[in-house]
């Protein structure tokens, strides 16, 4: 009975074990079989390359299984390489194009900026100016502008600024300067072909240039006279709040004030004779004045600021072709006088 036993308990134990065998192979046939079928694709993404292995064949779906999600416009391009499938990916790319001053967007695969100007049939003649090389390739939010030269033909005037000259003048005291003759800008009509891109000047080719003014030059004199000597204390009148009170103690009132430049002539100059203009004669205290700017008539009390003259209570009788606006000429009865005044700035006391 043992022995029976033993032997009945062995052949329950084999079908178990014939089984196993018999499945073994089938499974790893399927498995071969299966991986016989499996596919290898090199996924080019830009710079980005993924090697991905799958049983999907459609493309779209091998490319989501890679987590490589495309955007509405996105396309891509499937080939056969030595021992797996390529996917190259074009990603779309917005563009804004201004174009001679409009605005439009387009999309781009990567193309070059003058494929994608021809492609859209924007013509881009010499004279345009593009904002990026035309072999330059595009890119994601790129704006490409195609500005068209405008040229126009302008003319308009240029300031020529007038040149100063210093001499040396024994009229004009050591150590001061005065303007002989007054420098005067000229001025240039031009005509030029100007060019313009969106409104902002590129270039300008100057045609003619024609002198309708010919500057002046200034002449200034270097004082090299004797240093003016400056009144005495006892000379000078005393000037405050509208009184006047001289040496003398005669007291007069003013009741305005003006700077002015002063020279100095006598009835022997050029043109000049011992009748003023106003028909009176002239005399110590007679001003050759700008008649609008100062009426005839005027009575003054006239102080060098300098301190070196008092000129004193004076009338505006004359008048002079040089003499004008805020210019005066005082008659000194000798040239020497007038030599020793020269040219000086002045404080003129309107007398009440």
């Amino acid at each position: 009975m043992t022995r029976s036993g033993k032997r009945a308990s062995r052949k329950k134990k084999l079908p178990f074990h014939f089984g196993v065998l018999l499945l073994s192979p089938a499974l790893v046939l399927a498995l071969l079989t299966q991986t016989a079928f499996a596919k290898t694709y090199v996924i080019t993404d830009g710079e980005r390359v993924v090697t991905y292995t799958t049983f999907a064949t459609d493309p779209a779906e091998v490319l989501g299984q890679a987590g490589l999600e495309l955007s509405e416009y996105d396309t891509y391009t499937t080939q056969r390489v030595e021992g797996a499938e390529a996917i190259t990916i074009r990603r779309a790319q917005d563009i804004t194009i201004e174009y001679h001053g409009q605005t439009m967007t387009a999309t781009s695969y990567g193309e070059t900026v003058g494929e994608l100007l021809s492609r859209l049939n924007l013509d881009v003649s010499g004279e345009d100016v593009v904002s990026h090389g035309m072999e330059e390739v595009t890119r994601d939010d790129m704006v490409l502008r195609v500005s068209e030269v405008v040229t126009v033909r302008e003319t308009y005037t240029v300031t020529v600024p007038h040149e100063t000259n210093y001499c040396n003048d024994a009229s004009v005291p050591a150590g001061t300067e005065e303007v002989l003759i007054k420098g005067v800008d000229g001025e240039l009509l031009c005509t030029a072909d100007v060019s313009y891109v969106n409104g902002e000047e590129v270039s300008r080719e100057v045609l003619s240039e024609d002198v309708t003014l010919a500057p002046v030059t200034e002449l200034v004199g270097r004082g090299t006279g004797e240093e003016p000597e400056t009144a005495s204390p006892e000379d000078m009148p005393v000037i405050e709040d509208g009184r006047i009170t001289l040496p003398t103690g005669e007291v007069l009132t003013y009741t305005g004030t003006a700077t002015i430049r002063a020279t100095a002539y006598t009835h022997t100059d050029a043109g000049c004779d011992f009748i003023t203009a106003t028909g009176t004669t002239v005399h110590k205290g007679t001003v050759a004045v700008d008649p609008r700017y100062i009426p005839y008539g005027t009575r003054m009390f006239i102080v060098s600021n300098d301190g070196a003259y008092v000129y004193g209570i004076s009338v505006a009788e004359d008048c002079g072709g040089d003499i004008k606006g805020d210019r005066m000429d005082l008659y000194f009865p000798t040239y020497e006088e007038c030599i020793q005044f020269g040219r000086r700035v002045c404080t003129i006391y309107f007398l009440g």
